[in-house]
């Protein structure tokens, strides 16, 4: 891989995939809406964007990049993941993705699945579970992991769908679990929480975007990955330790908030065949990394 496109390049993820990418020397097109959200390194080359406007990519560019990473999607957190317009046009925007890469001579798409497809599957697969409105996101995934695929296929060009665990850290601002607690105990508010015995994984950024650089220099065509931290456990383990490390003299209030999803087995967050073809291994702790992440907090708020 020398040389790759990048969208939702000024997001969270697609920041730290470019600064990842750059680090190994690879060039980027990067993409987003907001040029001011775009790095000023010579090695990037900056382009502001509409996800409507994939189809005009070709015209605005040389056919000069071999790999595609396509992160953009509006409505990934929070009471957006419940609008089913915006949900269908992400999968849309995605199959538009691939028709871009390919008419930029790109070899490999690679797109941005999430865990909850998989907690989408499970779900379904038990008659009578009422389905939770967040799962209208996670059903555009589920459809655009496979569209997307089969108009790769049709194109001829090669695709991966990295399911990605729980990606946190410095420069969140989304509304999810990690990232608002942090801030909950920063402004000393209530810590409340379900019994936590659902399984989860979360792995920090940067070594979310080491994952998604390597499955680009190694990763096999036509497969999925999950990227995670390889130390699933259940969601309470991981708030304990949180309480440990930054808030030791907080309550963490277990069981106030009803727990309604569903919680997939170890077996599901495996990274083994991420390990196997790429090499991966995390470098990030989950101790180390959020104490990092209540820096970055508590420094922005200065």
């Amino acid at each position: 891989m020398k040389a790759a496109v990048v969208t939702g390049a000024g997001g969270f993820l697609g920041s730290a995939l470019v600064a990842e990418l750059r680090g190994h020397g690879v060039k980027v097109l990067a993409i987003s809406r907001s040029r001011s959200c775009l790095t000023d390194d010579e090695g990037v080359e900056r382009l502001t964007l509409e996800l409507s406007q994939l189809g005009t990519l070709a015209s605005m560019t040389e056919p000069r990049w071999d790999t595609f990473y396509h992160l953009a999607w509006e409505g990934s957190a929070g009471e957006k993941r419940k609008n089913a317009g915006l949900q269908l046009r992400g999968v849309q925007t995605t199959v538009e993705a691939v028709r871009a890469a390919k008419a930029l001579g790109c070899s490999m798409f690679i797109g941005a699945g999430s865990i909850m497809e998989k907690e989408l599957l499970a779900s379904s697969a038990k008659p009578g579970l009422r389905p939770a409105q967040g799962h209208i996101y996670s059903a555009a995934k589920l459809a655009a992991h496979h569209m997307s695929e089969c108009t790769a296929a049709e194109l001829g060009i090669y695709h991966i769908w990295p399911i990605i665990t729980n990606a946190y850290g410095e420069g969140e601002t989304s509304p999810r679990l990690l990232n608002t607690t942090i801030r909950k105990i920063i402004r000393g508010e209530e810590l409340c929480f379900t019994d936590g015995r659902q399984n989860y994984d979360f792995i920090h950024v940067r070594d979310a975007a080491k994952a998604l650089r390597m499955l680009g220099e190694r990763g096999e065509p036509f497969r999925e990955y999950v990227i995670g931290s390889g130390t699933a456990r259940p969601l309470r383990e991981f708030l304990l330790e949180m309480q440990a490390v930054l808030a030791p003299e907080r309550e963490f209030i277990f069981g106030d908030i009803p727990f309604e999803g569903i919680s997939l087995p170890l077996e599901q967050f495996d990274i083994s065949p991420l390990r196997r073809d790429t090499g991966f291994e995390p470098e990030i702790s989950f101790s180390q990394g959020i104490r990092q992440t209540m820096n970055w907090i508590l420094n922005i708020r200065q």
